[in-house]
């Protein structure tokens, strides 16, 4: 371990240990499960390990580092979804699931207590993740603007249409509306569009009029649609917020679901109490 850490190492394959040991195969493996045992080397996928440095003990990959160790499960790739929202604190539910977006074909495993949920999207949809040091790890995640959108886009991985809203809500407050405006654009979805659109509108989110504009006239390039439970495919959801002209956008949603988030994008003005004397 204190070799590996001298060579600046935070990861290494099966390979590398059974190089550095210069023993057999079967005696590199039977030290690696003992390193594992013992809580100084994680698996991350078959033949490849992340190191806990010595200075920090067994105990230093903590939940945050699960995505280190789920990022080595598929390349290319990008952590989104509920998780990626978690990560930037626009949500406070925690759920064990990790959502890797790839557009490779696997199937979901375990890392640590949590689920990684492997999420295939549409080439058109793969883009607006970067780098970021999770711990030490580099690990893609989807941006803020991208999180949000992703979210909105389907809700059932973001634990639903009014955590979604609370996930807009919270993140518009550090958007760049040109940014977001241009991802839609070129995801070329009428139909998100709108629902972004009605979503931003309904948690008051600070918006330019010049990109709020621009949402409409995107908005404008499909058919009336829905948010929510196709109505189409199912009765209407009782106590649904119903049908919004501006967007062309039947909510069929509960207005309870969506009570908590109206409003929650605007920003709060900070009140200077005048003291007397």
């Amino acid at each position: 371990m204190l070799a590996l850490r001298e060579r600046g190492r935070r990861e290494a394959t099966r390979a590398e240990i059974v190089d550095l040991l210069g023993g057999s195969t079967k005696a590199a493996d039977n030290v690696i499960e003992s390193l594992r045992r013992k809580g100084w080397l994680e698996r991350a996928t078959w033949g490849e390990y992340l190191l806990i440095p010595p200075e920090q003990g067994p105990e230093a990959l903590g939940d945050s580092n699960l995505l280190a160790l789920a990022s080595r499960i598929a390349d290319p790739y990008y952590i989104g979804f509920s998780t990626a929202a978690t990560y930037y604190g626009l949500t406070t539910q925690h759920r064990k699931v990790i959502f890797v977006v790839t557009p490779v074909r696997l199937r979901e495993r375990e890392v640590g207590e949590s689920r990684v949920r492997i999420v295939n999207l549409a080439e058109s949809k793969f883009f607006g993740f970067e780098p970021v040091d999770v711990l030490g790890y580099k690990v893609v995640i989807s941006d803020r603007e991208k999180t949000a959108i992703d979210c909105i886009d389907r809700p059932a991985l973001a634990g639903g249409v009014g955590e979604a809203a609370t996930i807009l809500a919270t993140a518009s407050r550090r958007f760049d509306w040109n940014k977001a405006a241009d991802y839609l654009e070129r995801i070329k979805s009428g139909a998100l569009a709108r629902r972004f659109g009605w979503l931003v509108d309904h948690v008051k989110a600070d918006i330019p009029l010049a990109v709020r504009d621009r949402l409409i006239r995107l908005a404008a390039q499909s058919r009336k649609t829905w948010l929510g439970t196709d109505p189409a495919r199912a009765r209407e959801v009782k106590e649904a917020i119903g049908y919004d002209e501006t967007w062309r956008l039947f909510v069929n949603v509960p207005r309870e679901e969506l009570h908590g988030c109206a409003g929650l994008g605007r920003r709060k003005a900070i009140r200077k109490e005048s003291q007397e004397c």
